[in-house]
């Protein structure tokens, strides 16, 4: 009994304790420290083994000035023979905050010489150093540690000093000793640098790395060093260097780097810099021995040819087109060539039934259910360019059926959705798109959004929905690549429905399309109407973004970009576009990202 009545006691007053120390951290942390110290000296007094106690007791002192018994605390912890020499930096910042800098810099020096003796304490100690912003200190505790035991390696904490002392180079120099010495990833501190450079190749920070790569690359014949300018020349949108450096990685590494060139191929055709992409995909097409490889590269090289204003490279492609397929045939791992070429044949060169021939005797062949289903997605959009949209509807209600909780699945509802809204059954199209407002791919979401708005919207005000009849028709005629077609039928909208909630819609649908017939001046005007008349409509951010790409990208106008990406960040934080437009922004700035 007594022995239950001893722990009961026990119990109770460690209960107590813990919530007078709670109520003193508390006052701790609103500033009232004369009320903290009223606790924490009672507590510290009831339990001098508690670090924790002491070292809130030391910084309640602090912050009164009352630094004699802050000192006479620390004094007495450093007496002990088990004594950490954090102490010592604690006596000496106690020495700091009273401006005794000689004095002060006789403990640090103290702890430092303590470090040089005993590495084990160097973490904690450089750790101390750095909790008081005293990071030259930090940094010499461990350069000394690793000076004497050259086998231990501090470069990771090393390199945030660097960092927050702003001495880029030497932070550089840390990370990559981290990736020389194994002791970190290639993406882990790529991560990290990726903080300290823009896309701008002048800007004094990617000059540093770019100089301490090139010496790495000079005097270790290590493909890393290569690897990892390669990244930085892509990150500069450099893709020419980029491909320089992945060479000379394949010379070494051969078949196994060609995977790293085809995404950087890729990469320079998304950002638009087609020569590049197409010498590094006839790279890839001459010197691959894997057949799968080289047909993808192979329907690169023809997509690079289609972006030609050219019509007569059509039957050349086409002659393309035959020859892969006699040389490839109808096989399970060549699906991409057989759908590339039915789109060709769509929307290229208006030959829907053929192209319909191939994908359903793709479909013959042994699929899974996630190839089989993106043949019939397809196949779908070929049948809609067809006006074949009963039959169009059956594929993707059978892509749906099969990969419910997959994105695949999500957008084939979508496309049932559209072509629902292209035959004029804008009833079906918004039951598909309440469905699809809370797809876990946020651009399903946002296109489900747009067009739910769009068939709600003007089905309120137009009972006969006669403008969105016209609207689907032209969205219709756009789909199947008939752009000036597409833009005389939203003309009549905005001459015969001027006015109307639609206007705004058939205004941003013909600024798209001016901007692939390479109007710009027309696709400009376009949006600016938009902002202008319909600055408080629910399309003002895209016509905001639409025209800011405009500025930034056709017509080089860089500042007015930046007014316009600038417009979304104040006014339209919710937007889809946010995001973009705030990393445009600063890019434009030259903000390090």
């Amino acid at each position: 009994m007594k022995v239950f009545l001893s722990i009961f006691i026990f119990l109770c007053m460690q209960v107590s304790l813990s919530q007078e120390y709670n109520l003193a951290k508390q006052y701790l942390n609103e500033g009232d420290f004369d009320k903290a110290l009223v606790f924490l000296e009672k507590l510290a007094k009831k339990n001098p083994s508690r670090i924790d106690y002491a070292e809130d007791l030391i910084t309640c002192y602090q912050q009164l000035e009352r630094y004699n018994d802050a000192e006479k605390i620390l004094i007495s912890k450093l007496e002990s023979d088990k004594a950490h020499p954090i102490l010592l930096v604690d006596l000496g910042y106690n020495y700091t905050l009273q401006k005794n800098t000689e004095k002060a810099n006789q403990y640090y020096d103290e702890a430092i010489k303590i470090v040089s003796e005993n590495s084990n304490f160097t973490y904690s100690v450089a750790s101390r150093f750095q909790k008081y912003t005293l990071l030259e200190y930090a940094e010499k505790a461990y350069i000394t540690t690793m000076a004497a035991e050259p086998e231990l390696d501090f470069n990771f904490p090393l390199a945030k000093i660097y960092g927050e002392q702003g001495k880029i180079e030497e932070m550089y120099s840390s990370y990559l000793a981290l990736i020389r010495n194994g002791k970190s990833s290639k993406s882990n501190v790529l991560r990290v640098i990726d903080d300290f450079i823009t896309t701008d190749s002048e800007a004094e920070n990617n000059v540093k790395l770019k100089k301490l790569l090139l010496k790495n690359v000079q005097k270790d014949p290590d493909i890393t060093w290569n690897e990892l300018l390669s990244w930085l020349f892509v990150r500069q949108k450099q893709y020419k260097s980029a491909f320089t450096q992945e060479k000379a990685i394949y010379k070494r590494s051969e078949e196994a780097s060609l995977s790293r060139m085809e995404d950087l191929g890729k990469v320079a055709f998304e950002n638009e810099d087609y020569e590049v992409a197409k010498e590094i995909f006839e790279f890839i097409l001459k010197n691959s021995s894997d057949s799968i490889f080289k047909l993808s590269a192979q329907l690169q090289i023809i997509n690079i040819q289609l972006l030609s204003d050219d019509q007569t490279i059509l039957t050349e492609i086409e002659s393309s087109f035959e020859e892969l397929l006699e040389t490839y045939g109808y096989k399970s791992n060549s699906l991409q060539l057989q759908i590339d070429y039915a789109k060709f044949l769509t929307f290229r060169n208006d030959d829907a039934e053929k192209a319909t021939s191939i994908l359903k005797k793709s479909l013959e062949l042994p699929l899974n259910k996630y190839s089989s289903s993106y043949v019939k997605m397809a196949l779908g959009e070929i049948l809609v360019y067809d006006q074949k949209f009963n039959q169009a509807l059956i594929y993707f209600s059978q892509i749906q059926e099969n990969l419910k909780n997959d994105v695949l699945g999500q957008n084939a509802r979508f496309k049932v959705a559209q072509t629902s809204f292209y035959k004029g059954d804008f009833d079906w199209a918004l039951t598909q798109l309440k469905v699809l407002r809370s797809s876990t791919s946020q651009l399903i979401a946002n296109d489900a959004m747009q067009l739910s708005l769009l068939i709600s919207d003007n089905s309120l005000e137009d009972s006969t929905q006669t403008a969105l009849k016209i609207y689907a028709k032209a969205d219709l005629l756009s789909y199947q690549n008939k752009t000036k077609e597409a833009i005389v039928t939203l003309e009549s909208i905005l001459k015969d429905h001027k006015g109307e909630k639609i206007e705004d819609e058939a205004l941003l649908k013909q600024a798209e399309l001016f901007e692939k017939q390479k109007n710009y001046e027309a696709a400009k005007f376009s949006y600016q109407k938009i902002i202008e008349f319909y600055a408080n409509g629910i399309l003002a951010d895209d016509a905001y973004f639409g025209i800011a790409k405009l500025y930034e990208y056709k017509l080089n106008d860089p500042e007015k970009a930046k007014e316009n990406y600038e417009k979304i960040i104040y006014n339209y934080q919710d937007s889809y576009y946010y995001p973009q437009a705030r990393k445009n922004f600063r890019l434009l700035r030259g903000d390090p990202l």
